[in-house]
This record gives C-alpha cells, sequence and structure tokens, in this order.
C-alpha cells in the first residue's frame, strides 16, 4: 500500500503531460480557422443604371394666386332689404336667389304698363276700323277726305303708343327682376354687408350687397425678367407663338407646404409687351381648382417650359444624391467594382427623378440604396435593379 501511494503522484503527472501535447497536437475547428483567417465577401449594394428621357427646359418663378372672377353684387333698384337667402361663406350655384329687395312698387308698375299697353291697343283697332270706314264712304262721295286722314292719324299714333307702353311693360319687368339678386356664376360668398330692413339702392353706399368669388377655375399670375423672356423666345427660334398654341402651354403650380408640384394647368395669358418701369413680362396660367386648395392671394411657385426640348436626357433618383461642400454629387460602381464620387450637375425635375446634365454617362451604375454603408473606395457586389 505504501508503495502505491508513492507512485500516484508520478502517474498524475504524466497523464497531464500527455495531455497537453494532444491539445497541441490537435488541428483547430474549421469554424474556427474561418473566422480567423478568411476575408469576408464584398457587401451587396443596389445599382442602376440612369434613366434616358426626353426633358423640357423649365421656369421655375413666384407669383400668387387671382380669381377668375370677383363680383360685387349691387341693389340696381332702391327699396327695403326683404331676405338674405345665403349664409355667409357659402357656396352657391350659377342663378341661385341671394337678396329680395321689396317688390310691392314694383309689381304695381307693371300692372300700370300693361294697363297703358292694353289701352293702347284697343285705340290702334278703334283707329284701324274707323280708317276702313271713312274709306268705303270716301268712294261713295259720303265723307270728306279730312276725315280719312284724320283716322289715319289716330290709328299710326295708337301704334306710336303700343310701341312706347311696350318698352314701359319691359322696363317695369326688368325692375321687378332687379329686386331678385342672383349668383352671375358659381362661386363661394363673401359676408352680407347690408342686414335685412336697410334701404338699398339709393345711393352707391348703400347699393353693395356682397361679394362673389369664384374660386374654379383660378389664375396663378407672375412676372418674369425681360431676359428670360428673351431667352424662352431664343429657344422658340424667334417664332411668336399663336393664342391656340399658347394654351396648350402647360404650366404647374405648388405652394409652399406642398411637394412637387401638383396642380396643372395651361397658360392663358401672357402680356403683349415687357414692363418699361419693372423690366418683366407678365402672364397667367389657368388652373382646375375644385376643391379650392387655391385661394386669390397665396402665393405659389410656378413651373413653365422654357421651349428648350433636351433628348436622351439622363436621370437619376433624387434619393441617390447626396452632398457636401463640394457640392451635390453621386456614388457610382466602376469597371473594378469599386466606389467613385461623382460631383455633378443638375437639371430638371421629372417626379422622382432628377435630370444629371454632367458628371455621369449612360453606362454609369448608380448607387440608388445602401447609402449609409456605401463610402468611396470600397469594394462592393453591384446587384442590378430599376428605380422603383
Amino acid at each position: 500500500m505504501k508503495k502505491l501511494f508513492r507512485s500516484s503522484p508520478q502517474r498524475a503527472a504524466r497523464a497531464a503531460a500527455l495531455a497537453l501535447l494532444a491539445t497541441l497536437a490537435n488541428p483547430l475547428p474549421a469554424a474556427v480557422h474561418a473566422q480567423s483567417g478568411a476575408p469576408s465577401a464584398p457587401p451587396v449594394i443596389p445599382v442602376m443604371l440612369p434613366k434616358t428621357q426626353t426633358v423640357s427646359d423649365t421656369l421655375e418663378i413666384i407669383g400668387n394666386a387671382e380669381a377668375v372672377n370677383q363680383v360685387k353684387l349691387v341693389a340696381r333698384v332702391p327699396g327695403y332689404l326683404e331676405q338674405i337667402l345665403f349664409e355667409d361663406g357659402a357656396i352657391v350655384k350659377k342663378g341661385d336667389l341671394l337678396f329680395i329687395i321689396q317688390q310691392d312698387q314694383y309689381k304695381a308698375q307693371l300692372q300700370q304698363a300693361q294697363a297703358q299697353l292694353q289701352a293702347a291697343t284697343v285705340a290702334r283697332d278703334h283707329a284701324k276700323l274707323e280708317v276702313g270706314r271713312y274709306t268705303a264712304l270716301l268712294k261713295q262721295r259720303a265723307t270728306s277726305q279730312v276725315e280719312v286722314d284724320h283716322w289715319v292719324y289716330e290709328q299710326k299714333t295708337a301704334e306710336a303708343n303700343i310701341l312706347a307702353a311696350e318698352a314701359q311693360v319691359a322696363l317695369a319687368q326688368l325692375n321687378l327682376g332687379y329686386t331678385e339678386v342672383r349668383a352671375p356664376y358659381d362661386g363661394q360668398m363673401g359676408k352680407h354687408l347690408i342686414d335685412v330692413g336697410n334701404m338699398v339702392g339709393a345711393s352707391a353706399q348703400t347699393a353693395i350687397l356682397a361679394q362673389i368669388t369664384q374660386l374654379d377655375p383660378i389664375y396663378a399670375v407672375a412676372n418674369i425678367s425681360s431676359q428670360q423672356a428673351l431667352q424662352i423666345r431664343a429657344n422658340l427660334d424667334q417664332r411668336r407663338l399663336t393664342l391656340e398654341e399658347l394654351h396648350k402651354i402647360p404650366v404647374e403650380a405648388a405652394l409652399s407646404d406642398e411637394t412637387g408640384f401638383p396642380h396643372k394647368g395651361t397658360l392663358e395669358y401672357v402680356a403683349p409687351a415687357i414692363d418699361a418701369a419693372t423690366g418683366t413680362l407678365y402672364l397667367r396660367g389657368i388652373f382646375p381648382n375644385a376643391d379650392r386648395t387655391l385661394l386669390p392671394g397665396v402665393f405659389v411657385k410656378l413651373r413653365l417650359p422654357m421651349g428648350k426640348v433636351v433628348q436622351n436626357a439622363l436621370l437619376a433618383p433624387q434619393r441617390a444624391l447626396q452632398e457636401d461642400q463640394g457640392g451635390r454629387y453621386l456614388l457610382v460602381v466602376n469597371a473594378a467594382n469599386v466606389i467613385e464620387k461623382r460631383y455633378v450637375q443638375l437639371g430638371q425635375t421629372v417626379g422622382s427623378l432628377q435630370e444629371i446634365t454632367s458628371g455621369i454617362d449612360r453606362n454609369d451604375r448608380i448607387i440608388i440604396g445602401e447609402l449609409w454603408r456605401s463610402s468611396p473606395g470600397l469594394t462592393v457586389t453591384p446587384k442590378l435593379t430599376s428605380a422603383e
């Protein structure tokens, strides 16, 4: 027993040494070798080729909206205001009855004029009958020519009185119609300016009852500089557009809080001359405005074509554009699959795309995603995709 106890430490040391040697001799697992020694694969980056299409050179200016029609409704005949048949700010249709002025006296005047017309008609019929009777008697030598001439005179006088009476009837009907003030077109009412029971139409101060504004369609007006006007004319090869061609030119508009140019209209008018005082040319576009987004007086951004068309323009997504102190740039994957920074010049905006006038060509692969981990000099695996 004593001998066995002395040999146990020797055997333990020998076993530990053999285990250490086995550990040093065994190779590392394949996974450990892969993590420690193998290089990582290049990241996959979405790219696209520039889109090519025809674009028109455009001009962006600041203008403001104006009502196509804005009318002050007035009392055209004097009388007491009896009824107001709309609420302030209401949307009304053409022909809607808005105000009623006292009608009693105008109805009486119409009846009087109609009675005078009837009396004149009776007088004419009687004179005509007498002309026929005395003409027959004259043939029988039973009366004189004087009597015939007298009744001819009476007949012509009665016919003249009929014309005067008909005019009085028409005037009385017109005045009676003026007691009803109706909407001249579809529009929005302002507030009423005179309350029921007041005398209206007796003077200029009491004539204006309210104001109505037409909001659909609506104008957008602006001024361009004489240099811009000359450039547009040069782009058109000094050719003057006909009115029909002018009305086909598209104009786009946007409010200050809107993205892009969501409002589409057409050019409606261009001044025939440049204002010598300001050196600008006045122009006006017209826009549908059914939802009344554009209100008279509001400032709007306008975009209109300059008359210059660029064939096969190169377009890139706006989201791919970046900017630093050197300007706007795109990241492009070159033939060696290495990322390059390309500073570019920008042209027109076409929806979500931006025209690139210089800095790239049609075969460049533009990085459109994973921009957060894309940097110049990095080797990547480009994945060709679309702008969408």
